[in-house]
């Protein structure tokens, strides 16, 4: 008897299709691009998210999606067919929540429907309960002014599932909120999206936090810019939950991160390597990462390049007194040096276009790949009580630093109790991880 051969699998059907889109503003022959021949797809059951730049054109991207815009060049189709209008198959949630102040939270929530003829049972009965699924049950009577930002976006989250929508366009949903409400909100999307408890067939979500792309996404679509285009796509293997201090979550968002800034050299020649690893381990530069945002807006401010002595003169620094900064912003991913200029990388972009909460967030997400600031990290994730006294750390760093251990421990801690991932004790000279 013949063996049973097994059928081929076969690929999801494609809910979206972007073919050779252009967005072009101006007349000829001075026309801006925007976008210049996108070709995308969206398949049933992705969730996709576009990273890049500012500029790069992603929000763009996601309102021609939604039928807001029209491409001047090339065509938008959905499932098969060429988008016409508003696409009545999706849906968006803003960063700036967009609730109207004079209606209640399921007044809100109810508007969509509304528009489209539901009666006013049926879509009382629908908005409680989306209202419930979301987790803003007993808010339904609230003002958005009586809520909080996390939960404004819960609001705004059940408007759009409201109508049902088969593809749900993101537009950066939690950059607006601090850390940890982005956090948790996060988290309740992808509980919504994994148990298949509504019913989007589809996730598109822009954002400019890779760590948040490579939580969530099953593929990263990463984008340039001067014109915006599709530079390259990870897919992302990682299973459910996935945590960001792991080492396949890092190598994944530091592959991801190379792609967004252009990077080639791989991460222990970038950033060096963890005390007792095989290689170099690099000396952290004495700067205090709070000081980063003057400097990175100075830079976008400038157009994204200034002359190094220029700079500190500007800033009343001595060029010695300013490097250890650029330094702290290079390894960080944020800038680069060429020749004696600083140039704004796509991530230094990002970090000067968003909110103060995202800003710290995305330096976290940089500071626990340094390898000294990880190796931290890790040995006291590997005690039984998570709290090592520093003086275990000064012996182990004397074989790479010698008399300067105790100065390079006191800057790894500085980064480190910044980016949230460990404290210390001044009085018992312990450091800790903090439940």
């Amino acid at each position: 008897m013949p063996h049973a051969v097994a059928a081929p699998a076969v690929a999801p059907a494609a809910l979206l299709q972007l073919e050779s889109i252009g967005m072009a503003y101006g007349q000829p022959p001075r026309l801006f691009y925007a976008l210049r021949d996108v070709n995308l797809q969206i398949a049933d059951g992705e969730f996709v998210c576009l990273v890049g730049p500012s500029g790069c054109g992603k929000s763009t991207l996601l309102r021609l999606v939604a039928g807001l815009l029209a491409p001047t060049e090339g065509r938008v189709l959905y499932r098969g067919e060429a988008l016409s209008g508003v696409n009545p198959h999706t849906a968006i949630v803003f960063q700036t929540f967009a609730l109207f102040p004079w209606l209640t939270v399921v007044e809100n929530v109810e508007v969509a429907l509304k528009a489209r003829g539901v009666a006013p049972a049926a879509r009382r009965e629908r908005a409680q309960r989306l209202i419930e699924l979301v987790g803003l049950a007993g808010f339904e009577d609230a003002y958005p002014r009586e809520l909080s930002g996390g939960m404004r976006q819960k609001a705004g989250f059940a408007r759009a599932l409201a109508v049902e929508p088969e593809l749900l366009c993101l537009d950066e949903p939690f950059s607006a909120l601090d850390v940890l409400s982005a956090e948790a909100l996060r988290g309740e999307l992808l509980e919504l999206w994994t148990r298949h408890a509504m019913p989007t067939r589809a996730i598109l979500m822009v954002t400019h936090n890779i760590e948040e792309a490579v939580e969530l996404a099953d593929r990263i679509v990463v984008m340039a810019k001067d014109p915006g285009r599709v530079l390259t796509e990870v897919r992302v293997d990682l299973r459910h939950p996935r945590r960001r201090q792991d080492t396949a979550f890092q190598a994944l968002a530091d592959h991801v991160y190379a792609a967004v800034t252009g990077r080639t050299g791989t991460e222990a020649e970038v950033l060096g390597a963890a005390p007792g690893a095989p290689g170099a381990t690099r000396k952290l530069p004495a700067a205090r990462l709070e000081a980063i945002a003057g400097l990175v807006e100075k830079l976008a401010a400038d157009g994204g390049r200034a002359d190094l002595p220029r700079l500190a003169a500007e800033f009343g620094m001595e060029l010695d007194d300013l490097m250890p900064l650029v330094e702290a912003a290079e390894r960080l991913g944020l800038v680069r040096i060429e020749q004696g200029d600083l140039h704004l990388l796509a991530l230094g972009h990002g970090y000067a276009d968003a909110s103060i909460p995202v800003r710290k967030e995305i330096l976290a997400g940089r500071v626990l790949r340094v390898p000294l600031v990880r190796w931290i990290y890790e040995t006291l994730q590997r005690d039984d009580n998570q709290r090592i006294v520093r003086s275990f750390f000064v012996d182990a760093l004397r074989n790479e630093f010698g008399d300067k251990a105790d100065e390079q421990l006191d800057v790894a801690i500085d980064w480190g109790r910044y980016a949230d991932l460990f404290a210390y004790d001044e009085d018992a000279a312990e450091l800790y991880l903090e439940s």
